[in-house]
């Protein structure tokens, strides 16, 4: 039997245990040495659900019985450096156990379904030049974007969100 997972747009009630979600897969990822405190994440996930609706958003995704297992924020972009992008995947996190069954590229589905309803038509990341996500993003569809100077600096764009949506099923 499939465990069914639910995506949905994340609500102020959800930051603590987005908070403490971002604390987990942070230490998977990057080890429990400078890994921030739960408590930072809960005021810095509190600062970002009293921004004005419109600029972001969150999605969750969470098994049947409500337990969240990844997240991910995207944002408008309106920065010089690749201004050809519109919207900005600013945070994917996902518990390790959960990776390597096709939530993340259903999580990135419903991101770019999300710009899509916003009238934003191209998304960039940016993310560590090193660690392996990125040969994830680039299965995806993702192009690497480059610096000035011609290096890769871990960033990633799409820059016709139909295309990636259309290729994703929907959660």
């Amino acid at each position: 039997m499939e465990t069914v997972f639910t995506t949905r747009l994340a609500t102020a009630a959800d930051v603590p245990a987005i908070a403490a979600l971002h604390v987990t897969v942070f230490k998977e990822t990057h080890g429990s040495i400078g890994a921030p405190e739960i408590a930072l994440r809960v005021w810095q996930w509190e600062q970002v659900f009293m921004a004005p609706e419109g600029n972001w958003f969150c999605l969750v995704m969470e098994t049947a019985s409500g337990g969240l297992i990844g997240f991910a924020k995207g944002q408008a972009y309106q920065e010089a450096a690749h201004s050809e992008f519109a919207g900005e995947l600013n945070k994917i996190y996902l518990l390790r156990e959960y990776q390597g069954r096709g939530l993340g590229k259903r999580l990135i589905g419903c991101v770019a379904r999300a710009f899509i309803q916003r009238n934003i038509r191209s998304m960039l990341l940016f993310g560590d030049a090193d660690l392996p996500a990125n040969k994830f993003y680039e299965r995806m569809g993702a192009e690497r974007l480059f610096a000035g100077n011609g290096d890769f600096h871990g960033g990633y764009g799409w820059k016709d969100l139909s295309l990636l949506a259309a290729g994703i099923k929907n959660v």
